[in-house]
């Protein structure tokens, strides 16, 4: 049974250094930074607050915008969620009521709806604070940075309508146009929620990750998610197409905690990568800010993800 014993020795010692080698790559990093931010948990947590206050809030946004505007938000809406026929059709008839909106809203209303956004903008300044290992804050300044954040999503929509119609026969540069201007607004999204405490050339791979990602998972939802309505509305009605809506909103909440833990690695790490993020300062904290908090004391595990404690 000599042998044997060799086998199995040689066996574990090779899965040792296999073990050693993977804690060592960009990924294993990554996947311990996401396990920290509990990135289960603040994903899906992150859709049910877009769900219940960022749809509301964007509503009341494109309610005061051009009709030709409001249409390019429609389009953009059914080509990355794959809403269509009836379901496309009943948020079709939410548009259609938005001058009954601006009736009813008001601009004491349009103010109070950057304060009702803030539930949403708190969540996702969350996940960029811990994944980027920042001192907690809040207070009034909560309230500003989601007026401008929400002013930045109005503007990014306002630009894809006048992109579309100017290319509207050239649908390849159409789609060029709407991933850089995706990749901007995830470049700039961290920059804001972090106060500018971290320096936008450091932020720039999280912008690239959030943006090309959530640009790849809109062209996959036109197969599934169009699957997923008429099967969800056929059993439960006008609620199915809710269910499909969160669902969605679930998997871009998981990729954009993925892509905000993402960006401290890339930029913290000892590569050729790592020291032109940091740029000539050598670090990725903006002058006169905090240091970044220590990492925690002990690995973080499959749990923590779960948002679960013992």
């Amino acid at each position: 049974m000599t042998w044997l014993r060799r086998l199995v020795g040689g066996l574990r010692r090779r899965a040792a250094e296999a073990r050693a080698w993977a804690r060592r790559t960009i990924l294993w990093r990554v996947w311990e930074r996401m396990l920290e931010n509990e990135f289960l948990d603040r994903g899906v947590a992150l859709a049910a607050k877009a769900f219940v206050s960022l749809f509301p809030a964007l509503l009341v946004i494109v309610a005061f915008m051009p009709t030709a505007s409001q249409q390019s938000v429609l389009d953009t809406l059914a080509a990355r969620t794959g809403l269509h026929g009836e379901s496309l059709d009943s948020v079709r008839s939410a548009f259609a009521t938005t001058s009954d909106i601006r009736r009813a809203t008001g601009v004491l209303g349009l103010v109070l709806t950057f304060f009702y956004v803030n539930s949403f903008t708190t969540a996702l300044r969350r996940v960029y604070v811990k994944a980027w290992r920042r001192p907690a804050a809040g207070g009034v300044r909560s309230y500003a940075l989601g007026a401008s954040w929400l002013t930045g999503v109005a503007a990014y929509f306002a630009l894809l309508a006048g992109a579309r119609g100017l290319l509207d026969a050239v649908p390849a540069a159409f789609g060029v146009v709407a991933w850089a201007a995706a990749v901007g607004l995830w470049w700039v999204t961290p920059w804001v929620m972090l106060e500018r405490q971290i320096r936008l050339r450091a932020l720039l791979p999280s912008g690239l990750i959030t943006g090309t990602a959530l640009a790849v998972y809109a062209v996959t939802a036109r197969v599934w998610m169009t699957h997923a309505v008429e099967s969800n509305q056929l059993q439960f009605g006008s609620f199915g197409v809710t269910m499909s809506l969160v669902t969605f909103l679930s998997g871009a909440g998981l990729i954009i905690v993925a892509s905000a833990c993402s960006g401290p690695v890339l930029a913290l790490d000892e590569s050729r990568l790592g020291r032109l993020l940091r740029g000539p300062a050598g670090d990725v904290v903006a002058p006169g800010a905090a240091p970044s908090l220590p990492p925690p004391a002990h690995p973080s595990r499959v749990a923590d993800a779960l948002g679960m404690e013992e």
